[in-house]
């Protein structure tokens, strides 16, 4: 176990590193440095003068540590420069202090912070030309290492200007870790000198043992493992409290030069089966610490005290990192911490690491795509830093734990349904599916699952199209996407506007296919549709008149482009940025043309998640939230992205837009195969661009889930394409069911308000009278006031079937969307005429002109003073009377004579 007190020569050391240091620098520079200073043209003097001029005072910085982004209690990812994590001292085997202390400063615990003797050793080297090396006491090489890890946590990436060069950020980590550690003469000097001096003051704010331990936390064992309980993981899989003395004494030898005795690196061995040692170099030569270990080895052999066998086996695979092994050893058995024996059975015993990487980055996260989005935000936030060095220190350095929103259960459930229902590529084609699942009341993402596998190498995500690293349910600041194009679902926006404006749901339109409708935009300038141009129903729909209610079950096109052609485009597209939503680049959506009421804007599925969250929260929009806390390495708390939730439509309008948008989940709407029947009530709305991109959005009270299916690249039609007996473009219905299901069942809906009477109310409307025209045109006038049309039968008319003889009801004033029935003329009917008065003969030909020839006498009344031949007296049907011209008439006479 390492001494806790100083001793009388410790204190001694002490006293001469803080009363006499100009002395002590000045013997030193005497000693060794100053043939050097005199090349350089400085005197002793000089350097003893640049050494008070030194500064004395070095307050370590706090470690680099890993970031770890938590979901709920497992890990989601880690990112680091350097892969660490601290120790206390209790937590660290004793043995590895003995093994540190007896292979680089076994007097530490006798010196003042400088061993003078290794020192002078360094500078007289460094003296004749050699880089600056050795001799340096534990807390000086605490001392470098607090100087190298402050170089490269400051270290930024330069953008080159017409008088400095640029670099990368790996540039500059080069040149400042050789500035720290590699220069040469009087800059060497100095280097050393300034350790020194560091150092002794080091020892007067902390213990030795504070020392001890710090430097074994800060210190390099190879790549980017840093510190002893971190390699000790990696290397051994174990803690540093169960180090055992050959694996101590391997980290030990190890912390000379990291990269070259790691052991993650197998290295071969140095003899043959015979244990005859054979050269490895090139030139036939064999390396000085491979001679070294076969030196000990044979050593061990010819005493008697291991077997031809052991030393074959001993330096198996580690040649030289167990001859660096070896020399540890020999200094612990030297100054007494081990035994003879111990250091036998270290000796013969082969190096067999056990490598546990500890994965970071989000190719090892289980959910790679919701992680990428995590760290986008990281990226792009103030929270974590004013510029991006900031915010990449955050994320690689600063040790901070970031509780994300994400959700095993729901996460788990997409990613399931995504991987049973979605390829990872299709066949000629940049196939692309994501799902993204929304808490409506917070914002918070509780899952982002995505069809393709996550990668960070772009040239892979270019040669195989099932690689990605695009995010694809977010936009081009968190994910990296450009969105896409929105189709239907995008009638969101243009129904809230219809019902802000206090329009019905219930109002009838003229939703029959034709020319689309001219529309106002005061923003940009009136949509004009001077070529006559139309707009298609999906499958080619004819359309009809009826509502907005049916228009949004239905999801037509030509009803939607009805009602935008009596609102303004701007405040539809005022409406979609009050939801959250802007194209996928960042910019506002403008609505310019007729076709941007239909979706043909690229936006974001989370964005588009969060607008129809906004209806099913009451109207209040909450902007997504991946972080739900960041706790510091000292467990304070930190700041964590700034996301709101706002008032963006009233309770009225929400629960209306709501009621219209719970027809689409309903049996005959649209969204009816998305739904998950589980009791839990929802809306929802579904969307086709072209064939290209299909959508699937719905919502409980609780939870929101979008699904989106298409193209991520490219116009290749989802329709009539097949994977797994699904076609592509219905493959949007199950993942989206799947996952409401899913945060149905932990998160629950309630039932939706009920919407508001006055956006319900059936509106009156003229009804005009279009007897007499043709059934053609007389269907066009009343479709155009906003009626429906039927054709009943046949009536009696003069006016032949393709004239409207009567109309039920009649002209006057209905319901905007009552049924009128128009009955077209059958050319038979006639107007009896009035023959009363004329003789029978006489009315007879009256009748017949008239086109009425079934005729027949009635009653007869005789009179003495009337005409022999009889005089009508009446007609039945009366005269006046409508009456089919195949029609009997009956003629009533008086007569001189009856019979």
């Amino acid at each position: 176990m390492p001494e806790n007190k100083r001793t009388a020569s410790g204190a001694l050391g002490g006293i001469v590193g803080l009363v006499g240091l100009s002395a002590v620098a000045g013997l030193l520079v005497t000693a060794a440095v100053t043939p050097a200073i005199a090349v350089s043209g400085a005197a002793a003097s000089s350097a003893i003068t640049i050494f008070d001029k030194m500064p004395s005072y070095l307050q370590p910085d706090e470690l680099m540590q890993p970031t770890t982004l938590m979901a709920g209690d497992r890990v989601l990812a880690k990112f680091y420069d350097q892969n660490r994590s601290p120790v206390t001292f209790d937590q660290v085997n004793p043995v590895m202090y003995d093994a540190i202390l007896s292979s680089e400063d076994p007097r530490y615990y006798q010196h003042g912070g400088v061993d003078l003797i290794g020192t002078t050793r360094a500078l007289l080297s460094n003296a004749r030309g050699n880089d600056t090396q050795g001799g340096s006491s534990i807390s000086q090489q605490y001392v470098k290492n607090v100087l190298v890890q402050r170089c490269e946590r400051d270290a930024r990436a330069v953008e080159a200007t017409d008088s400095t060069p640029g670099k990368t950020r790996d540039e500059a980590l080069q040149e400042c870790a050789e500035q720290a550690v590699q220069s040469v003469g009087t800059a060497g000097y100095q280097r050393k000198l300034q350790e020194m001096r560091y150092a002794i003051q080091l020892e007067k704010e902390f213990t030795k043992d504070q020392i001890l331990l710090g430097y074994l936390n800060i210190a390099n064992f190879g790549g980017t493992t840093y510190g002893i309980d971190a390699a000790a993981r990696y290397y051994f899989n174990t803690p540093a409290a169960d180090l055992s003395v050959g694996q101590s004494a391997v980290l030990a030898g190890m912390v000379q030069n990291p990269n070259r005795f790691r052991i993650d690196r197998e290295g071969g061995s140095i003899f043959d089966d015979d244990g005859t040692a054979y050269n490895k170099a090139p030139d036939g030569s064999i390396d000085d610490v491979d001679q070294s270990t076969i030196q000990a080895l044979y050593t061990l052999r010819d005493n008697g005290e291991i077997t031809q066998d052991q030393l074959v086996a001993a330096a198996d695979g580690y040649s030289e990192t167990k001859g660096r092994q070896l020399y540890v050893l020999s200094r612990m058995e030297v100054d007494g911490k081990i035994t003879h024996e111990q250091y036998v059975a270290a000796a013969i015993e082969p190096i067999t690491p056990q490598i546990t990487p500890t994965d970071q980055g989000c190719v090892s996260s289980a959910a790679p795509y919701f992680c990428q989005y995590v760290v986008s935000t990281i990226l792009n936030d103030p929270a974590f830093g004013d510029e991006i060095d900031d915010r990449v220190r955050a994320l690689r350095q600063d040790g901070l734990t970031i509780q994300t929103t994400l959700d095993w259960r729901v996460q788990d459930a997409a990613q399931n349904s995504m991987n049973e229902n979605a390829p990872q590529s299709f066949n000629n084609m940049k196939f692309g599916s994501t799902i993204v699942s929304t808490e409506s009341k917070t914002g918070r993402i509780l899952a982002i699952a995505q069809n393709t596998k996550f990668t960070q190498d772009p040239g892979q995500a270019e040669a195989d199209p099932s690689y990605n690293s695009v995010v694809f349910a977010g936009d081009s600041t968190n994910g990296g996407s450009i969105g896409f194009n929105a189709g239907s679902t995008f009638k969101l926006f243009t129904l809230v506007d219809w019902l802000e404006k206090g329009h019905s749901l219930n109002e009838t339109l003229n939703g029959r296919m034709g020319p689309v409708p001219n529309m106002t935009n005061s923003c940009t300038g009136n949509y004009v549709n001077k070529d006559n141009a139309r707009i298609n129903n999906f499958a080619n729909n004819s359309g009809y008149v009826g509502t907005p209610m049916q228009f949004t079950r239905d999801s037509l096109n030509t009803g939607y482009l009805q009602m935008a052609a009596e609102l303004d485009l701007c405040d539809i597209a005022k409406t979609a940025k009050k939801l959250g939503v802007t194209k996928g680049d960042g910019s506002d959506i403008t609505m310019q043309y007729a076709n941007n009421v239909i979706g043909s804007d690229n936006v974001s599925p989370i964005a588009m998640a969060g607008a129809y969250a906004t209806v099913a929260n009451g109207g209040t929009l909450c902007q997504p939230k991946v972080i739900d806390k960041v706790t510091a390495n000292d467990g304070s708390e930190r700041a964590i992205p700034e996301r709101t939730c706002s008032t963006a439509l009233t309770p009225e309008i929400s629960a209306t837009a709501a009621y219209a948008l719970q027809g689409v989940m309903a049996s005959g709407g649209t969204g009816r195969s998305g739904n998950p029947f589980d009791g839990t009530p929802v809306i929802g709305k579904t969307g086709t661009h072209e064939g290209w991109q299909t959508w699937m959005i719905e919502s409980s009270t609780n939870t929101t889930t979008a699904a989106w299916v298409g193209n991520f690249e490219g116009t290749e039609d989802l329709f009539g394409k097949y994977w797994g007996g699904r076609q592509l473009s219905d493959i949007r219905y199950v993942l989206a069911a799947d996952t409401q299901r899913a945060s149905d069942e932990f998160y629950g809906g309630d039932r939706f308000p009920d919407p508001a009477s006055n956006l319900l109310r059936t509106q009156q409307r003229d009804l005009p009278n279009v007897v007499g025209q043709s059934i053609d045109a007389a269907r066009s006038t009343l479709q155009n006031a906003g009626f429906r049309v039927s054709i009943g039968d046949q009536i009696d008319s003069t006016s032949g079937p393709d004239t409207v003889a009567a109309q039920s009801p009649g002209a006057g004033s209905a319901p905007a969307g009552s049924l009128i029935t128009l009955s077209p003329g059958n050319g038979q009917g006639g107007t009896v005429p009035n023959v009363v008065g004329q003789t029978v003969n006489a009315a007879r030909g009256a009748l017949n002109a008239a086109g009425y020839t079934n005729l027949s006498l009635g009653p007869c009344v005789a009179e003495p003073n009337a005409p022999a031949e009889g005089q009508v007296t009446a007609t039945d049907p009366a005269a006046g009377s409508s009456a089919n011209k195949n029609s009997a008439i009956v003629l009533s006479i008086v007569a001189k004579a009856c019979g």
